[in-house]
């Protein structure tokens, strides 16, 4: 990397004169701060969103250009290799194309009707087969289709559904009510997430099962469905070819929900309310489904980087910075461009973890603790690198002590505050509270917490499978020009640049507030690395009970 330690001086010398507490009175940690500048990071955003790597496909040219890269810079720093002798973890992934045509029978009742893919539903498997389907499938309506123990609520209870196919609700009955005692209110938790639906249904043994979107609980609306499965669906291939999932999985615009439940003699917006009750049982349609979907199928394999600084004394136990290198390549052109060259999302996230490792090399001692530095691929197909890694992690997930996700910096320049997506899952929000606190910075919770964004970036495959994650959320509140101004720059970017090639680095940024975030990540990391305790998940959250068992004490402290 191309470190411009004049601009360094210079940045740490304006936060010293606006007292942020980039200072901490230790010149050796000082002088390991005093390296993450801007200058540095956006020499490597640059590099890594230039059209030289194709948008940063995985299993492309693009890739390949892109963990090389990463691999000589972790190199250069003096870090290790994070896998053995190797600073890559082969990810498989497979792409499935569904042939768009599919049509999904409703029968019983004294009629049959049929509903359009694409338009009135959306239907796919993750079984790893040419064709996969349901016939005459009898169907079953399940309230939330959540087994959550620890707020005493199962809709699966009493009933056998092996085989049939289900109807669930998006998101939970918390967000429903809007009581903040049943489960985390209008919080999300995952199981109002899809994907923990669909995972809960092969645990369950049916043939089939579909969620009724509706726009305000999904937090998008039907079109985001319908884009997201069209094309190519990518996904990791179990040793059992994913047998195990339901043959098929699919959404129902709420729309094609009101009319089968109707021809079921039966109100969906009746059965709806008191699916928000605990005790809910299940409920026959007195219907039955088919669909049969045919696949194209492609194999590939991708790559998570791995770099790794060993601790001093405690080095079999680890904590993790990580961001997805990722982006979605060459694709349709949009005013001339096919390049989806991905600067701020997520080359921002990546180059943090270039500058963050530098700061660890340069510290005269080795934390206590070993640093993980992980980039990791496939976050924009479904966060499928940071899932393998969490089905095959290369160190020890009770030795994890935490992670720290970075996706998508701050670009707009300093905010006096910041945000925790999730703010109250974990004792890692007592970390970024005290750093950010010593910033002078206010600490907020997540913006939009129905939307369920814990669940939606790399992080969670950590939180998973128990291991506590942070993840922290840009601030809004601009120094100079207030929230207002943050918020109409970032909806434009949501309108404008996400994910499409318009997202390239801009003159218009303005990264020391960026700085600042990694000024602060850096903190608590170097923190964590040097104490002998795990923080543990908050009491009532769906991850303790993972942490406690895998700790093996009920307590991981």
């Amino acid at each position: 990397m191309n470190r411009n330690t004049n601009f360094s001086h210079r940045y740490l010398s304006v936060l010293l004169a606006l007292g942020i507490g980039a200072c901490s009175g230790d010149p050796a940690l000082d002088a390991a701060l005093d390296t993450i500048n801007a200058a540095d990071l956006l020499a490597d955003i640059q590099t890594l969103s230039s059209d030289e790597f194709e948008g940063r496909a995985p299993s492309s040219p693009g890739e390949e250009k892109t963990i090389q890269f990463l691999k000589t810079e972790f190199e250069k720093l003096g870090l290790e290799p994070g896998n053995g002798e190797s600073f890559f973890q082969e990810v498989p992934l497979v792409a499935m194309t569904a042939d768009p045509n599919a049509t999904l029978e409703i029968r019983g009742n004294g009629a049959r009707n049929t509903f359009r893919n694409g338009e009135d539903f959306v239907a796919g498997t993750k079984r790893v087969v040419a064709q996969s389907g349901i016939s005459n499938s009898e169907l079953v309506f399940i309230g939330y289709g959540a087994v959550a123990p620890e707020y005493d609520w199962n809709d699966w209870a009493g009933a056998d559904l092996r085989g049939k196919t289900v109807v669930v609700l998006v998101n939970d009955p918390g967000f429903a009510t809007g009581d903040p005692d049943l489960f985390n209110g209008r919080t999300m938790t995952y199981y109002g997430r899809w994907t923990y639906k669909y995972e809960e249904a092969a645990r369950q043994g049916v043939a089939g099962l579909f969620i009724v979107h509706e726009t305000e609980p999904a937090s998008y609306p039907w079109a985001v469905v319908q884009r997201g499965w069209s094309g190519p669906e990518f996904g990791l291939v179990a040793e059992d070819n994913n047998m195990s999932r339901a043959a098929i999985e699919g959404w129902w615009s709420v729309e094609t929900a009101r009319a089968v439940f109707a021809q079921a003699g039966l109100s969906y917006d009746s059965l709806k309310t008191l699916a928000h009750q605990r005790g809910f049982s299940p409920v026959p349609l007195g219907l039955t489904a088919s669909v049969s979907v045919r696949n194209t199928i492609e194999r590939s394999t991708s790559r998570n980087v791995l770099a790794v600084l060993p601790g001093s004394d405690r080095a079999d136990e680890y904590f993790v910075y990580m961001a997805h290198w990722d982006h979605f390549g060459l694709g349709t052109p949009v005013d001339g461009d096919s390049i989806y060259n991905g600067a701020l999302d997520n080359a921002t996230g990546t180059a943090a973890l270039l500058e963050l490792a530098e700061a660890f090399v340069s510290l005269p001692e080795r934390p206590s603790r070993s640093i993980l530095f992980l980039a990791v691929t496939a976050e924009e197909q479904g966060l499928l690198g940071s899932e393998y890694y969490g089905q095959n992690p290369v160190y020890p997930l009770a030795k994890t002590v935490a992670a720290l996700n970075m996706d998508v910096l701050n670009v707009e320049g300093r905010m006096n505050d910041i945000s925790i997506i999730g703010y109250g899952n974990s004792e890692l929000d007592d970390y970024l509270i005290e750093f950010a606190t010593a910033q002078g910075r206010e600490v907020k919770s997540d913006p939009n917490p129905a939307a369920g964004s814990y669940y939606r970036s790399d992080h969670f495959n950590f939180a998973k499978v128990g291991v506590p994650a942070l993840y922290p959320g840009n601030g809004v509140d601009h120094v100079e020009h207030g929230e207002a101004w943050t918020r109409e720059i970032r909806d434009s970017w949501r309108a404008n640049q996400y994910h499409q090639p318009s997202d390239e680095y801009s003159s218009d940024w303005d990264l020391t507030g960026a700085i600042d975030d990694l000024l602060l990540y850096f903190r608590i990391g170097y923190r964590i690395a040097n104490e002998s305790t795990f923080p543990n998940w908050s009491e009532g959250s769906e991850f303790r009970a993972l942490r406690d068992a895998m700790m093996g004490t009920g307590d991981s402290r």
